[in-house]
């Protein structure tokens, strides 16, 4: 392999990834000045290589940095040495290195005008051709490595700031419980706790997404997406209702348990319309379309209210509450007909845990046939509000 033909792939793979041409030079020039440095320089040297794209013929140049004797040590032959990066750390001006640093003085000769910490360009000879397909194939994995690399900061510039939105995707594979998406340009994603509980996934499946996160550590670029986590219902809100993002209406709150049930808060800034109208649409179907993308999940849209009382009230929706009682430390007892005991208080307790929660508020469910007895079951303390 030449380096004409190195250039060709190059750019085959540049086009392919869609990664910008000039990032894909820079990365063959530092390949190539690394490979000149290990065959013919110092470890010292820095070089740097230019790459002629229409001949494919390449030039060395090194780098020395203009310093003076305030700037550098001077360390004579023979004369004992500590470790460099220990005495940097501890403030000792670097050691000069005449592969790295020219004084003044010698600059002056060179250039006339040259001034401190400017950086002088040297020559270097130029290798024949034989050095040509050396270099190719020394430098060659270590430009993949770099291409790789640079593909990877690219899809990371790309969803770098579309943390938190939806994204549609196919699944491709399955790996130790974690589910590989097809974004198109990279691969996102989402491990096992961040799944939907008993969602079955189907290689070939094109699903949305929230992005949870995106990671430039490790060996790829890391789109971490979630099914599982509240703002996945609230973005898919925004998508079926506009009136999101002319800010007629708004979540105020969301707490959910995924695969079971979600409660959604919403508010109206215009006395005109009717929040929780907005959010389920004509016939249900804004609220019907969120559904579809989340399987059996109930959701249950409630009004908010800054009135504590109203919004309990609403919170233990669809259960029938006859009245509230508030007590200290952010505490309310909620009484209810026997038979909208068991609605009120959910299956293990759910409907009311998740009330709590939405609400901020500690919430006692008790009959209004039994008031002073407690149930089992019925009270739930505000873990979390999301």
């Amino acid at each position: 392999m030449d380096l004409k033909e190195l250039i060709k792939i190059v750019r085959m793979l540049a086009e392919e990834k869609k990664i910008d041409e000039e990032k894909i030079i820079e990365v063959i020039e530092a390949s190539l000045a690394a490979a000149y440095r290990k065959e013919y320089g110092h470890k010292g040297m820095t070089v740097k290589a230019t790459l002629d794209l229409k001949t494919g013929e390449v030039s060395f140049k090194q780098i020395k940095t203009v310093v003076d004797e305030t700037m550098v040590r001077v360390v004579e032959e023979g004369e004992e040495e500590q470790v460099e990066t220990t005495l940097e750390e501890e403030g000792v001006l670097p050691r000069y290195n005449s592969d790295r640093h020219i004084f003044l003085e010698e600059a002056k000769k060179i250039k006339k005008d040259a001034k401190l910490e400017e950086e002088i360009y040297f020559s270097l000879e130029t290798p024949k051709e034989e050095f040509g397909r050396i270099a190719a194939q020394t430098a060659k994995q270590n430009i993949l490595q770099r291409l790789r690399e640079v593909e990877r900061e690219s899809i990371t510039d790309e969803f770098k700031g579309k943390e938190e939105t939806i994204i549609s995707g196919m699944v491709r594979r399955f790996e130790r419980g974690s589910v590989y998406v097809d974004l198109g340009r990279a691969e996102g994603v989402m491990f096992a706790s961040e799944s939907i509980p008993g969602e079955h996934y189907r290689i070939g499946e094109r699903l949305k997404f929230f992005i949870l996160a995106v990671q430039s550590e490790g060996r790829g670029a890391g789109i971490i997406l979630s099914r599982k986590h509240p703002k996945f219902i609230s973005k898919l809100f925004e998508t079926e209702v506009p009136e999101i993002s002319d800010g007629t209406v708004e979540i105020k709150a969301i707490t959910r348990e995924a695969g079971s049930r979600t409660k959604v808060a919403v508010f109206s800034n215009d006395e005109s319309v009717d929040a929780v109208g907005s959010f389920v649409g004509q016939r249900g179907t804004r609220v019907m379309a969120v559904n579809n993308e989340i399987g059996q999940e109930k959701l249950d849209i409630i009004e908010w209210s800054e009135n504590p009382e109203v919004f309990v009230i609403h919170a233990l929706s669809p259960a029938k509450v006859s009245r509230v009682e508030i007590g200290d430390r952010r505490e309310i007892v909620v009484f209810v007909p026997e038979d909208q005991l068991s609605l009120a208080i959910g299956r293990g307790g759910q409907n009311v845990r998740l009330a709590a929660k939405l609400t901020g508020l500690k919430i006692d469910v008790r009959s209004e046939s039994n008031p002073e007895e407690k149930i089992e079951g019925g009270t739930a303390e505000a873990e979390e509000k999301n």
